[in-house]
């Protein structure tokens, strides 16, 4: 994501001709944008996106139980929680 928003960036800078991104070329005000897709390639690719998404979801389902169990007023309060 921090590629399209630098390369969005660039490409503004380059139309309003702000700073040095003025002078540079369109291939180099461009680039951030295949390299976006390369990141998102590599993330689909290796597992990091499911990785994160499993994650997330665990997260939700431990809080979701969590809840339950204080709604229903099984919450051990003699131990300390971990």
């Amino acid at each position: 994501m921090a590629f399209v928003i630098v390369g969005v960036l660039f490409i503004v800078m380059k139309v309003a001709e702000l700073g040095p991104v003025a002078g540079w070329s369109w291939w180099l005000v461009l680039s951030p944008f295949p390299l976006a897709a390369l990141w998102w390639w590599y993330a689909d690719t290796s597992g990091l996106t499911k990785k994160r998404e499993i994650d997330k979801m665990e997260r939700r389902k431990a809080e979701r139980r969590r809840k339950n169990i204080v709604n229903l007023g099984m919450e051990d309060t003699r131990r300390p929680r971990q």
